[in-house]
């Protein structure tokens, strides 16, 4: 969000840029004329969503696009179960956008913050085995080119860019709307409880493959994973939902209220670190509950942190986590945030994290008024040697050199982003150290 003077940060405070001038489209005519008008000026131009990555992906010191004005469902195609949502939808807001059509997202991450078009950029992705990123939910976008042109491309519609538009971390042209494959409405059976660390890591396999979704949680200084295993079931099933104060509970005083004073008092005291978060594992995990999808897949988080992630071949997460507990081990380190170890299916889109493998996802975590720079790097190198993929919107060092090995089309993309961007009006920083200048 642009503040008073200006100035435009992330929610995450990790990065921020005051732009030489800000817009606010209320329509995909107002974004050309936008990108015209830029063009003409020999700006660079970049349009932000709701500001949840925590690299520099979206700063834009030329013309900033706010597109909050641009939400809302644009036609569902009820016999082909695709819905079109100009790009500044917000997550949280779809569920309640399909639900007059009986439709919902086939998954979602456990952030609902973020809009469609920032979500689908930077490969945002839930957690299932059998299910890709949110990306891969797209058949169909409209950009605007950085001749200032509108491109339609879908299953039907200059197919070949599909590939790359669907993921294509802002390079390609400022998206104004998008088509999602959606699925029946429906609701899911979810189980939250502990189990001991070791024996998730020696039938991860099995876990994983036993349910629709799984993640777990493994907060360092204990001994236990917190589990989370959800299926699916027919939107008729019934629903148990989590007694509303319950939830409030474990939700928003516990894992929010309660956290915050916790990851705040132990930048001043590391020592209550360790002892604080076998208190976290006793009071929290253990749940059941049947609800609708949106609400299981997704939770509030408002602890503000720094976060980096990694995509592994699903085979290597147990030798790079148990690395990454031994780094922590002997490096005495007091981390106050967990690690979460989440799957997905491969797929075939071109800078997708998942692309041509089955995936397991290691997010790391500090609190946001402490330094993550040694913990990040080191457990970087982990998860490089692994055969790690960055998320594109989580913190990395990593170049285009190093990415480019990474990933079988980059020059592909590469290609496509001379044809649609060929005088670079939808770059950056962060994309000329990824993707080159």
């Amino acid at each position: 969000m642009t503040r008073p003077g200006g100035t435009w940060q992330n929610w995450a405070r990790s990065t921020k840029v005051t732009p030489a001038r800000v817009e606010r489209p209320r329509s995909p005519e107002g974004v050309q004329r936008a990108v015209q008008a830029a063009v003409a000026h020999h700006l660079p131009i970049k349009a932000v969503g709701a500001g949840h990555s925590f690299t520099g992906i979206a700063v834009a010191p030329g013309v900033l696009l706010e597109l909050d004005d641009m939400q809302g469902l644009v036609s569902v195609d009820a016999e082909r179960a695709t819905a079109t949502l100009l790009a500044g939808t917000r997550l949280h807001r779809i569920p309640r956008l399909l639900a007059p059509h009986g439709l919902a997202m086939a998954n979602l991450g456990d952030i609902d913050r973020q809009s469609i078009s920032g979500a689908i950029s930077t490969g945002t992705h839930g957690t299932g085995a059998r299910f890709g990123g949110i990306a891969t939910q797209v058949v169909g976008a409209t950009l605007i080119t950085g001749e200032g042109e509108f491109l339609r491309v879908s299953t039907t519609e200059n197919a070949e860019l599909l590939p790359a538009v669907a993921l294509g971390l802002g390079a390609l042209g400022i998206l104004v709307d998008v088509t999602l494959q959606c699925v029946p409405a429906f609701v899911m059976h979810a189980i939250d409880e502990p189990a001991p660390l070791d024996d998730v890591l020696d039938t991860l396999d099995e876990r994983v493959a036993d349910s629709d979704h799984f993640e777990f949680y493994w907060f360092p200084h204990t001994d236990v994973a917190l589990t989370k295993r959800q299926t699916r079931l027919p939107e008729s099933a019934p629903r148990r939902p989590l007694p509303r104060v319950g939830r409030w509970v474990d939700e928003t005083l516990l894992s929010n209220g309660v956290y915050r004073v916790v990851c705040a008092t132990g930048q001043l005291v590391p020592a209550i670190t360790p002892p604080l978060s076998r208190l976290a594992v006793r009071l929290t995990g253990d749940r059941e509950y049947t609800d609708r999808s949106h609400t299981v897949l997704t939770q509030s988080r408002t602890v503000r942190f720094r976060e980096m992630e990694y995509a592994l071949p699903a085979e290597n997460v147990v030798p790079a986590f148990r690395a990454i507990q031994a780094l922590i081990r002997q490096r005495g380190w007091k981390i106050e945030f967990p690690l979460e170890v989440r799957f997905a299916a491969a797929d075939d889109l071109w800078l997708s994290t998942a692309h041509g493998r089955a995936s397991g996802y290691i997010a790391v975590h500090r609190y946001w008024r402490a330094d993550p720079t040694a913990y990040f790097e080191a457990v970087e190198k982990i998860c490089l040697e692994h055969g790690g993929r960055p998320h594109w919107g989580k913190l990395h060092t990593l170049g285009v050199e190093q990415l480019r090995e990474r990933y079988p089309r980059f020059e592909d993309f590469r290609a496509v982003r001379d044809r649609l961007d060929p005088e670079r009006r939808f770059t950056n920083r962060y994309l000329d150290r990824v993707i080159g200048a």
